[in-house]
């Protein structure tokens, strides 16, 4: 059934014609198309970058170049070069992952985090909804410490009741705050983004 839906999904053919690296790519570019969350010459952080979709999509969005990157995508998981972004071969809950992503963005501040971090799934609903609610609460903490004023979180979560406190967090910090679902994330999928914009710093 899987390979079924790959082999006719509109997306994934789209994407190898294109020259993406996942059928993810579109899910931000409709995101971006709607809301202009990432601008030319923006900082950009992405979280679980592998296999690579939203890192190109980002440099293609913010012009950057091998010789000045404005793009920093960091994963455990092995991924091919993405020309203009900085590559982090490293699971981002290391203690030292910040850091290393800070100092790789020339020690500047981010104009977007982007996450489409998800934990491996056990097949058990309700722990599967918790763990990766977990990784959005680690990208939201790292997404507060490294925005600059008026910066945009977008993080991947599911449907089942997005926890309570990191939505309050968020609306504490962000002037908006919005459940998306792109074209693009397919009809069955129990995936949503939480889209946080204009950081108050």
């Amino acid at each position: 059934m899987w390979l079924e839906r790959q082999l006719n999904d509109p997306y994934v053919l789209k994407a190898k014609a294109e020259g993406y690296a996942s059928r993810a790519a579109f899910k931000l570019i409709e995101i971006n198309e709607k809301y202009d969350i990432i601008k030319p010459g923006d900082r950009v952080i992405d979280l679980g970058a592998a296999p690579g979709g939203w890192c190109q999509v980002a440099t293609a969005l913010t012009n950057s170049t091998a010789d000045a990157p404005t793009v920093v995508g960091i994963d455990y998981l092995e991924m091919d070069p993405v020309p203009g972004a900085i590559i982090l071969q490293k699971d981002f809950l290391d203690d030292d992952a910040p850091d290393l992503l800070i100092d790789a963005l020339g020690g500047k501040q981010a104009d977007v985090v982007l996450s489409d971090m998800a934990a491996p799934t056990t097949g058990h609903r309700k722990t599967d909804h918790l763990r990766t609610m977990h990784l959005v609460e680690v990208a939201l903490d790292f997404a507060l410490n490294v925005l600059k004023p008026g910066g945009h979180f977008l993080s991947k979560s599911f449907q089942g009741g997005t926890e309570s406190s990191i939505l309050d967090l968020m609306k504490r910090n962000f002037k908006t705050v919005q459940h998306v679902k792109p074209p693009a994330s397919r009809d069955g999928s129990v995936e949503l983004y939480m889209l946080a914009r204009g950081f108050k710093g």
